[in-house]
């Protein structure tokens, strides 16, 4: 999410494989370079892919002196954009490759690529699985990838880019927290990063716990809105007596 603030990311740590198969990884990957650079990730997908497209970029930024360009050296956050596209691309190819081709919708994945790079303001990209991205702005100042569409619609009713990070999580758990009531692959704990603007520095970041009390207190209180706020609105009463 683009605020005025910054960027504020959140992703959950559900993967499964089937109901009788779920675990828990984390999907946020952060980088930093203080003074000059940082970047967050986030994915979703089959974690295979996701794993090695994370992994690969790891391995290329750790010697970036030998490895040019990498995200540690990219010029600009659309440069760093292109390289994430380009890795996810060619893990998906090596699987196409394989001979997997009839399973290849099995191994896509998609990813979010965050953050600031020297004195150009911060940008959020949504990268696809086919290896193009689109970049948030003014009209579309958020992203989500995954199971979307239950918390959406909140997202879309609450959002506004002069929210302080404090209100920011709170609208991201309420989110979060209508999804995975509506869909068992998405779960708890949630990992987050808050990221200022022009800091160039990795700002606050941990997890919420399913027994989180603030997490419990905004979901009980959430629910309980609802619950009122329905009640508040007039009957139907256009059904005819028995």
């Amino acid at each position: 999410m683009v605020l005025d603030r910054g960027l504020v990311f959140m992703s959950d740590t559900r993967t499964n494989a089937g109901l009788d198969n779920i675990s828990t990884f984390r999907k946020i990957t952060l980088w930093e370079e203080p003074g000059d650079r940082v970047l967050t990730l986030l994915s979703s997908g089959n974690l295979a892919t996701t794993q090695s497209v994370v992994s690969l970029l790891n391995e290329r930024s750790k010697s970036p002196e030998d490895r040019t360009p990498t995200l540690l050296t990219a010029p600009s956050m659309f440069q760093a954009a292109n390289m994430v596209a380009d890795t996810l691309r060619e893990v998906v190819a090596r699987y196409r490759q394989g001979g997997l081709t009839a399973e290849t919708q099995k191994f896509s994945a998609t990813m979010i690529l965050g953050g600031q790079i020297g004195e150009s303001p911060p940008r959020l990209f949504l990268i696809y699985p086919e290896g193009n991205f689109i970049e948030a702005g003014r009209d579309t100042p958020f992203f989500q990838i995954g199971e979307t569409k239950y918390g959406r619609p909140i997202l879309v009713r609450a959002y506004d880019p002069a929210l302080s990070f404090e209100q920011a999580m709170k609208l991201l758990i309420v989110s979060f927290d209508s999804t995975l009531k509506a869909n068992l692959s998405v779960g708890a704990p949630f990992d987050y990063h808050l990221y200022s603007r022009d800091s160039l520095k990795l700002g606050p970041t941990g997890r919420i716990g399913v027994d989180d009390p603030y997490f419990n207190e905004i979901s009980l209180a959430w629910g309980n809105a609802l619950k009122a706020a329905l009640d508040s609105l007039p009957d139907f009463e256009r059904v005819p007596d028995p």
